[in-house]
């Protein structure tokens, strides 16, 4: 084995590679041809891709399975506290021994082929999910779709969340575009759920290349919600009611919730699983998922939340005004360099009395007076600080803000972990629930 622990193996996935993001398939392609010798995934696949909601729609799928009696794998990315956490089975992240091992055995089959960190990631989930015995795995796309490294496997159903504008310098820059890149991981006759009204043109018009069964909110599948509940319904052929909200804050949850459930259903219809009502049900109320309007309650509410775009911070906007504070809303934010911060300060504009700006390390990371340019250009009025680190950002924000004020930590999962890791008994029971 080249290391003996996880850090030394991630440390040297960052620099094998030239570069960090290298879409395409040829590479791990050639090194998983190696790994499995041909023979096919010993489990049934659930591939989900999109701008946002595949987190949530990951989540709610492993919660219904797991509700069912079935053996999950999850494969996430990125990870908020710890990288085990990419790769779950039946909701606990791998440890760090079955990790190691299945990146010694890829180092040691794929000779002279050069892998991406993600890349090794995605080959690991699998071989885990093979040594595990995992009847169903639910696999995120990283980014795109079509040349991304999930894309390796064959999804028996896939699911395609709401499509916005992200990642346009790989993808396109538009939503026809990003769609045609979206719909990649679809497969010949293999069924596709799509959860918004309206999806991109492309993503139909690969579908139907394709003979996939499409089914679409509002026409294939319908979700109608209540005061206290919300039912769903395919058609003629199925029906839940007086069904539990998720256990997901946020309306557009039920979004999420409906498209899952008619991929449960498909999966179910298909003879792949035998999925029944109860679970649907205990799976809405235990699903969990950090880093998602997460609530910290306190004399101060903290809020957590990995939105980082401008469909997201609509969504985001949304949920603020849903549930208004007797205070002041105080919002910590650093984000990404490649990400529209313009577009994200304008949603947000409106639910945001203070802005607290903080930079990002590494190659990627926006610098505070960078983020303080775009927020300026965006809204002329907004009242800010400039900090050099989210941490100063964090600090500064709590303490100026008074009793019955809030502050919303968002922007970047990178944004969300460096606070988590300045709060105590947010790192305690993370890591607990990830050893």
């Amino acid at each position: 084995m080249r290391f003996n622990s996880l850090p030394e193996w991630l440390a040297w996935q960052e620099k094998l590679h030239f570069t960090e993001i290298d879409p395409g398939l040829t590479r791990i392609a050639a090194v998983w041809e190696r790994l499995s010798t041909g023979k096919p995934l010993p489990f049934k696949v659930v591939t989900v891709a999109g701008t946002n909601g595949k987190g949530s729609s990951v989540a709610l799928m492993t919660a219904i399975l797991r509700a069912a009696g079935y053996k999950t794998g999850s494969y996430t990315s990125p990870h908020l506290l710890r990288y085990n956490e990419r790769m779950a089975v039946n909701g606990e992240p791998s440890t760090d021994a079955q990790i190691c091992q299945a990146f010694a055995q890829i180092d040691a089959t794929r000779g002279e082929i050069s892998l991406t960190y993600f890349e090794f990631a995605t080959l690991a989930a699998a071989l885990i999910f093979i040594d595990q015995k995992v009847d169903v795995a639910i696999l995120e796309v990283g980014m795109g779709g079509r040349l991304d490294a999930v894309n390796l496997f064959d999804a028996d159903v896939a699911i395609i969340t709401p499509i916005g504008l992200d990642h346009m310098h790989w993808l396109g820059d538009n939503r026809e575009k990003i769609g045609a890149e979206k719909a990649g991981i679809l497969r010949a006759g293999r069924p596709v759920v799509c959860s918004e009204v309206s999806p991109p043109q492309s993503v139909l018009d690969i579908a139907n290349t394709l003979a996939a069964p499409t089914y679409i909110a509002g026409r294939d599948y319908l979700y109608h919600q209540t005061s206290d509940s919300w039912s769903w319904q395919q058609k003629d052929i199925e029906a839940f009611q007086q069904l539990p909200r998720p256990a997901l804050n946020g309306e557009y949850q039920l979004q999420n919730s409906a498209a899952v459930i008619m991929a449960a259903q498909l999966l179910a219809q298909e003879g792949l699983v035998n999925i029944n009502e109860a679970a649907v049900r205990k799976g809405l109320t235990t699903v969990r998922l950090s880093g998602r309007f997460q609530v910290l309650d306190g004399p101060i509410q903290r809020i957590f939340d990995v939105t980082h775009n401008q469909q997201g911070a609509e969504n985001l906007e949304r949920l603020l005004l849903e549930a208004p504070c007797h205070g002041k809303t105080l919002a910590v934010i650093a984000m990404l360099r490649d990400k529209d911060s313009a577009a994200v300060f304008t949603a947000l504009q409106t639910a945001i009395d203070h802005w607290y700006l903080g930079g990002l390390t590494g190659e990627r990371g926006q610098t505070a007076k960078d983020l303080a340019n775009g927020l300026t250009a965006a809204v002329t009025t907004a009242q800010f600080s400039q900090q050099d680190t989210v941490e100063q950002a964090y600090h500064l924000a709590m303490q100026q803000a008074k009793a019955g004020d809030r502050v919303l930590i968002f922007g970047s999962f990178h944004t969300v972990e460096a606070v988590m890791r300045q709060i105590p008994e947010l790192m305690s029971e993370g890591l607990a629930a990830s050893a």
